[in-house]
């Protein structure tokens, strides 16, 4: 205000303070050398502070590095995954266009960015007056760059603001309060109760979401094996930031990722978000659609190794319980009357289900099928040497050649996951003290497993391999018979009043009564103990497919169940109801 020379360029008086602490001219953006001075020093006790400089010329001269705020670092995050994606052949549109808005409108649901005020909680958090003349906002940045550089607490801010102070320690006794971000501090002491705090497994779920919305063909459990596998980053992502976006001390809490990522999880926290967004209706999922289930199911026959004819009965029972109708299958954020449908796992449980109806698989019926069929290929071949039709299909023949290369793939592995390295080629430090202690450790631990791979002459690591959307791989032109995509079901059906049905005429449920989900988070619990060991191998096989518990499919087995036989049901309950009355 009190700096009233005329602008070099222009002539106008008009002048703005940069974050610095620099003047330029707010009418032609003229920047010149003179920068604010500090007039009054005097210090009144008990007094609030109104300003804060956040002295980012202090900071670029600190080691290289630049101000950088955690919804930038997760922006990051996002930008490196869907380039993943874009890579393994997702439309371009994806990025710019659908992902881009998502993040846009959470930042602003959140209120970091896209605004023009702070959070209040920020506000009420450090004590700090919101009304600042002196430092302009830009609601193109997040709310808090104009709040506190809490990289610079630990010296450059002399306060006496006690509360701040017991807040910070309160984060982590072990742990330095210092951090390589602007709000890292401020991040973790938020109690954001009222709206999604970010993490990093919320950026897949933002990821499932665009791919989603999208339509794309991958599904959530082929999406997270991708990440797994190292084709998207997620684990240790932290080493692709800039060399000037210092990550250290309590950054690393937010973004150092110690675990697996959970299906459940990413799920769950994708409708939480679509909620919290108040996004429309999703694009319909039709019968065209690859996530329709009639579509999966082909999907998944092929990779268990099953006929291809099941394929048929699939799509009986999928039309049959309205499960492949458009309102059924399409997302609709925020309608809490609409079940949240795991198109994978829904997929996966109708092949389950139509397994049950042929062959029952209670350790007893599929065998005897297995003997017949067995024989019926065995008369077929000595009848006909040069038989060209297509043989019976053996469970048994079936269950042995799945279930050794099922156990050699899931040792595999458990052999990966074991060897996985959690810490990352590039050092990390949770303070600054002990930076060069970490580095000159990290450069040893280096330089010792080069020496010994010399001398033990060890084979570097293969490179990894390019994904695939299968796992487990049959061919039909094999010698061994290992295929069966091409056998008959002609054994277990037989011909009734002109129509095709199945031999077996006896179904066990999972579950007479379903449970509440809401309240106990299943439809059914599942315990191994007390079903078949049939059954429970089938779930294994697709658990190991779809990478999920196999209660999840459990649970929708379950659920198609008592859409299947839900007149039954209703006729047996009544029943027993009239008989104890």
């Amino acid at each position: 205000r009190d700096f009233n020379e005329r602008c070099a360029q222009c002539s106008e008086v008009n002048w703005g303070l940069t974050d610095g602490g620099g003047f330029y001219c707010r009418s032609c953006h003229n920047v010149i050398e003179r920068t604010r001075e500090v007039v009054n020093t005097d210090f009144i006790t008990n007094s609030r502070v109104q300003t804060i400089s956040k002295g980012s010329k202090k900071q670029e001269k600190n080691e290289g590095g630049c101000e950088w705020y955690i919804c930038e670092g997760f922006q990051l995050v996002l930008k490196k995954q869907v380039e993943a994606l874009e890579a393994l052949g997702v439309h371009p549109q994806m990025k710019d266009e659908i992902l881009c808005n998502f993040w846009r409108c959470y930042l602003q649901k959140s209120k970091q960015a896209y605004c023009k005020r702070p959070a209040a909680e920020a506000v009420k958090t450090l004590s700090v007056s919101e009304s600042s003349t002196d430092v302009d906002s830009d609601p193109e940045r997040p709310s808090l760059l104009h709040l506190l550089s809490l990289s610079e607490s630990e010296g450059d801010l002399q306060t006496d603001c006690s509360s701040f102070a017991s807040s910070v320690s309160k984060i982590s006794e072990s742990t330095s309060v210092y951090s390589g971000s602007v709000d890292g501090s401020l991040y973790l002491m938020k109690n954001q109760k009222e709206k999604l705090r970010m993490t990093m497994p919320m950026t897949l779920s933002f990821c499932y979401m665009a791919l989603l919305w999208m339509r794309e063909p991958i599904t959530l459990s082929e999406f997270l094996r991708f990440v797994v596998e190292g084709h998207i980053p997620y684990l240790n992502i932290f080493q692709h930031f800039p060399e000037k976006m210092k990550l250290c001390g309590l950054d690393l809490k937010i973004f150092c990722v110690e675990s697996w990522p959970v299906y459940e999880e990413v799920f769950n926290k994708m409708h939480e978000l679509a909620a919290y967004l108040d996004l429309p209706r999703f694009p319909d999922i039709t019968e065209s659609c690859f996530l329709h289930p009639d579509m999966l199911c082909m999907k998944y026959l092929m990779e268990a190794n099953l006929p291809d004819e099941l394929h048929n009965w699939t799509c009986r029972v999928v039309k049959k319980i309205g499960i492949g109708e458009v309102d059924f299958l399409t997302l609709m954020p925020g309608n809490k009357s609409t079940r949240k449908v795991k198109y994978d796992v829904l997929a996966a449980a109708v092949i389950i289900v139509v397994l049950k109806l042929f062959f029952l698989l209670d350790d007893h019926y599929e065998w005897l099928l297995s003997e017949f069929a067995e024989e019926r290929n065995k008369n077929n071949t000595e009848v006909c040497i040069f038989y060209s039709g297509s043989p019976y299909f053996e469970f048994k023949r079936w269950y042995e050649v799945v279930k050794h290369s099922l156990d050699m793939k899931q040792k595999k592995l458990d052999e990966e996951r074991a060897k996985y390295l959690w810490r990352c080629e590039k050092p990390l430090f949770y303070s600054v003290k002990k930076k060069s202690k970490v580095l000159k450790r990290r450069q040893m631990v280096v330089n010792l497993q080069n020496q010994f791979g010399k001398l033990s002459g060890s084979v570097q690591r293969a490179k990894k391999p390019n994904p695939s959307s299968f796992q487990l791989s049959w061919s039909e032109e094999s010698t061994d018979g290992s295929c069966f995509h091409g056998h008959s079901l002609k054994g277990v059906l037989q011909e009734k009043c002109g129509l095709l049905t199945a031999m077996n005429p006896d179904y066990w449920l999972c579950t007479v009564k379903l449970c509440n989900e809401k309240l106990c988070g299943h439809l059914a619990h599942y315990r191994e103990v007390e079903f078949p060991q049939s059954y429970h191998f089938v779930l294994g096989l697709f658990s190991f497919l779809l990478r999920v518990q196999p209660s999840y499919i459990h649970d929708e087995v379950c659920m198609i169940e008592h859409k299947l036989f839900n007149k039954k049901l209703y006729k047996k309950l009544k029943y027993n109801t009239v008989l104890r009355k």
